[in-house]
């Protein structure tokens, strides 16, 4: 019998660090937490999704181009990440 796994709980800060999900979560993940960080009047939001290959910054960047609520997005400078993160703005 496999365990559960139990919701993360991430705090909506305008950060979202997608080291510690599965890639497969971030087509649902992305969106939410742009929702929620709507709901919270945030407005800049920074993804960090690693540097690695940069399959994950293609996904994350094609996610952000189909959504409504993104006004435009671009990659952190060196002080925000680099092409390690995205500044998105909603």
């Amino acid at each position: 019998m496999e365990a559960e796994e139990s919701p993360v709980e991430l705090p909506i800060d305008g950060t979202l660090d997608l080291h510690t999900f599965q890639p497969r979560e971030v087509g649902e993940l992305v969106p939410e937490y742009l929702a929620a960080c709507l709901e919270r009047e945030i407005y800049q939001v920074r993804i960090v999704h690693g540097k690695g290959t940069g399959t994950l910054r293609r996904r994350v960047h094609a996610l952000l181009a189909r959504l409504s609520c993104v006004d435009r997005f671009r990659l952190a400078g060196g002080d925000g990440g680099g092409w390690g993160a995205t500044l998105v703005w909603l």
